[in-house]
């Protein structure tokens, strides 16, 4: 976890509902949820432990008002000579509300799975890049900001998601900013879960860093690095909400 979790809106305050949540204000409107979606039988464990204690919430929040997300998400990543798909669900879990009227987020965790990287021995393994900003607007679903730790199968690189070379760093991540591909589905409402796709083809990914004298080599094998418009990420997102107490 980042020692300071809170996230601020980096451009102007947007006063719609939230990515993820975004249903939770669309059930007021009156968007049915789906046929049968009252009690889901077979939904995925969703896990709140990563979610942010009510003490790590900004200073004047209420925590009756807040909520907690746990997203889960499959889907694709083409970047660079990489094209793969991203079959074990990447974990991303985040609280937010308001506070004085203004929308908060405080990131939790991610968590993901290895993905190989084509026929070569090497994996990237997707961490969070520092940044997050899961409220919708009309241009958008969210942003978020991604790296890439890269570790290697026969153990020529440090297999650790841990690892400091990557694609993508704290300073310069892979910046995502997400569009709607499918519209958020209600498919449960005790709990409240809900599903949607999303997707940035318009990122650019840069090359790798922290790698030594094996980055060259690494660029040249990963594609790196990846103009605008040559990329691809795309998400399968499942979302379960839950109140705080």
């Amino acid at each position: 976890m980042t020692p300071n979790r809170v996230t601020l809106n980096r451009t102007v305050r947007r006063f719609a509902s939230a990515a993820a949540g975004a249903l939770i204000a669309g059930l007021a409107l009156g968007v049915a949820p789906a046929h049968g979606a009252e009690h889901a039988a077979d939904l995925p464990e969703f896990d709140f432990s990563a979610c942010p204690t009510v003490d790590e919430l900004p200073a004047g929040a209420d925590p009756g008002t807040w909520r907690c997300e746990v997203m889960l998400a499959t889907g694709h990543l083409r970047m660079g000579t990489i094209d793969e798909p991203i079959t074990e669900p990447m974990k991303i879990t985040f609280a937010e509300g308001r506070v004085n009227g203004e929308f908060r987020q405080v990131f939790g965790e991610m968590t993901a799975a290895p993905i190989r990287a084509g026929r070569t021995p090497l994996t990237l393994t997707p961490q969070y890049g520092g940044y997050s900003d899961f409220l919708s607007d009309d241009t958008r679903r969210g942003e978020f900001d991604i790296k890439f730790a890269i570790g290697a199968v026969h153990g020529l690189l440090p297999a650790r998601p841990s690892s400091r070379c990557s694609v993508g760093s704290d300073e310069d991540a892979v910046h995502l900013v997400l569009k709607d591909t499918e519209p958020t589905r209600v498919i449960s409402t005790d709990p409240l879960v809900v599903t949607f796709g999303a997707q940035d083809v318009e990122f650019a990914a840069p090359r790798t860093s922290g790698c030594g004298p094996l980055g060259r080599v690494l660029d040249r094998a990963l594609g790196l690095p990846s103009a605008a418009g040559a990329n691809a990420f795309t998400m399968d997102v499942t979302v379960a909400i839950r109140s705080y107490p």
